[in-house]
């Protein structure tokens, strides 16, 4: 839960008897403790009768999948790699594969060993992409991994058994073009890693559920726990409605996950946790008034919002209006959250407000509008595409996107059967956008953005970019032993990727020309890398604003503080792990 930094921490010791003894504030200050203890004691009362009593979660960590693969298509900054384990694995996967001289191609300067690392995520099915992380080992001769390509390789988890790494079953494979980090032009060190974006392939479901843990565990508990679930919750699969929780044994409940929390899965097992079992009307009744109470504080107004969020139901979304309504900011933000995951449009507006205006709120809201199927929610993500705020901007994208990716909006096209890429009509200033995450991305924000000429700039090892005459762009791609091949484009951005891609150009070759054109002031536009909203954002108040100005806060000058908001990060906008 946000939370502000306790008045004690700000006041000299010397001070604080004087405080205490002054009338007015002394009973100011005992009341508020006593307020604040009283909703403390409150928000404990219900934990014996809710799921999360009974049970832990299952499956909702990230499990770590590895390999060893060889990249190819380097411009002679590869290397033979010295006698080690990963190199006798890699000639063995060669073998295996009756690759012709294994040891020659090893040894080709076009050629590197590296190691893969990937993460599979909770709930990830059986042909979910994920990235993969690409490093060249320590004590190697390899200097780049620019333009390079990772042939096909097989991720397995490993487990340190005794004294010995033991492998897995295979969980994932990978395979594709390196994305070099965008630092490495200006770090040396960091043109030995990359990453594969969306390379890589699950090959399994990752379950997930609750283990019951309740000393009086039974399979009539697990059954019991399941049908709280099923009532609260259902899906439809292969066309049947189907309850969500599918109790296995006496200790294990399967849990499938519901559509709507499909990027936010750890709010999901967090609801459920909340639903309450053996809970007669009259007991529900009261539980809905003490969360009432409890929305209110700001102290405990999360929690609160979470329970009534798993109660569902006429009443606790009339609650939940009331909250978001409050005055209190806290209290605004967290019940219209939970009305988003409810579907209701009265969440739509206080959402947009706090994407628009408080950087502590933006990720959870972009999120939750996201979740919901509203005409309202849709048009409020599409109005943020025009603000100033590049996370806001590209948020918004990503949030409509997660909505529904065929809308023509932000549907785009797979250019070159490699990258999305979306040229949006959009007001507000011009903006490019690229990810070394997620998945490969190109966004324009704006039409007819164009390069400044003169430049030249390299599109990967064999493409250069040549506006140096004229008011015309000649894009060429160099063979060896065979013809250049040429495409004379203007100098629109759009025109110039297009024309890359053309002639065969992958979408790290696109990223590195735009680099490249941003670093010799050729682009004229902004160019954002992964300009994700940021967790841990300063809750930004009016006394923070200029008194002068009725304009929200920038949230890009906005550094990171203290304050965390209470519930999940949303999967839609956790950055993968590095």
């Amino acid at each position: 839960m946000m939370r502000r930094a306790p008045l004690t921490s700000l006041i000299q010791p010397g001070l604080i008897a004087l405080i205490l003894l002054a009338p007015t504030g002394c009973s100011q200050w005992m009341l508020r403790s006593k307020l604040d203890t009283q909703s403390l004691d409150e928000a404990t009362l219900d934990e014996a009768n809710l799921i999360g009593g009974y049970t832990h979660p299952y499956g909702l960590n990230y499990v770590q999948v590895d390999a060893v693969a060889l990249v190819t298509g380097l411009d002679g900054t590869g290397s033979d790699p010295s006698p080690s384990p990963q190199r006798a694995a890699l000639l063995n996967e060669m073998k295996r594969h009756k690759v012709p001289n294994p040891n020659a191609m090893l040894a080709s300067e076009s050629t590197a060993l590296v190691t893969l690392r990937g993460f599979l995520r909770p709930g990830i099915r059986k042909g979910d992409k994920f990235d993969i992380q690409v490093r060249v080992p320590s004590r190697s001769d390899t200097t780049s991994l620019r333009n390079g390509w990772v042939l096909p390789a097989k991720l397995t988890e490993h487990a340190l058994l005794g004294r010995q790494v033991r492998q897995g079953h295979t969980l994932a494979e990978a395979v594709g073009p390196v994305l070099v980090d965008p630092g490495a032009a200006e770090e040396e060190a960091l043109a030995n890693r990359g990453r594969i974006l969306s390379g890589g392939i699950a090959l399994r479901d990752r379950p997930m559920g609750l283990i019951v843990s309740h000393p009086s565990k039974s399979v009539r508990l697990s059954k019991e726990i399941s049908s709280a679930i099923n009532e609260r919750f259902d899906t439809y699969q292969n066309g049947r409605k189907t309850g969500l929780a599918n109790p296995k044994t006496d200790e294990f409940i399967e849990l499938l996950l519901h559509p709507r929390y499909k990027d936010n899965v750890t709010r999901f097992v967090k609801v459920v946790r909340s639903i309450a079992i053996r809970e007669d009307s009259e007991g529900r009744q009261k539980r809905q008034g003490r969360l009432a109470m409890q929305l209110m504080d700001p102290l405990t107004t999360a929690n609160a919002a979470l329970r009534l969020e798993a109660l569902g139901g006429e009443q606790a979304v009339e609650t939940l209006k009331q909250g978001s309504r409050s005055s209190d900011p806290e209290v605004r933000f967290y019940s219209a959250e939970a009305l988003a995951y409810l579907d209701e449009t009265a969440a739509v507006k206080p959402l947009a407000d706090a994407a628009r205006e408080e950087p502590a709120f933006r990720v959870h809201a972009l999120a939750a509008l996201s979740a919901m199927d509203d005409i309202s929610a849709y048009e409020a993500l599409r109005e943020l595409l025009a603000v100033r705020s590049a996370e806001t901007r590209y948020g918004a994208f990503r949030s409509l996107w997660s909505m529904n990716s065929g809308d023509p909006l932000v549907r785009g096209e797979l250019l070159g059967e490699q990258f999305s890429y979306h040229v949006l009509d959009v007001e507000g200033p011009p903006m490019l956008h690229v990810t070394r995450s997620f998945r490969p991305e190109i966004v324009l924000f704006g039409v007819e953005q164009e390069f400044q000429l003169p430049m030249v700039v390299n599109g990967g090892k064999r493409i250069i970019v040549n506006g140096l005459t004229g008011n015309q762009v000649t894009v060429s791609r160099f063979s060896e032993g065979g013809e250049t091949q040429k495409r004379v484009v203007s100098p629109d951005v759009d025109d110039v990727i297009r024309a890359i891609v053309e002639l065969g150009g992958s979408y790290p070759d696109v990223v590195q020309a735009l680099q490249q054109a941003r670093a010799d002031n050729a682009l004229a536009v902004s160019l954002r890398v992964d300009a994700l909203p940021e967790t841990g954002r300063r809750f930004a108040s009016r006394e923070d604003r200029d008194s002068d100005s009725d304009e929200p806060i920038d949230p890009d000058d906005l550094g990171a503080t203290p304050y965390r908001v209470a519930t999940p990060v949303p999967d839609l906008f956790s950055r993968q792990k590095k």
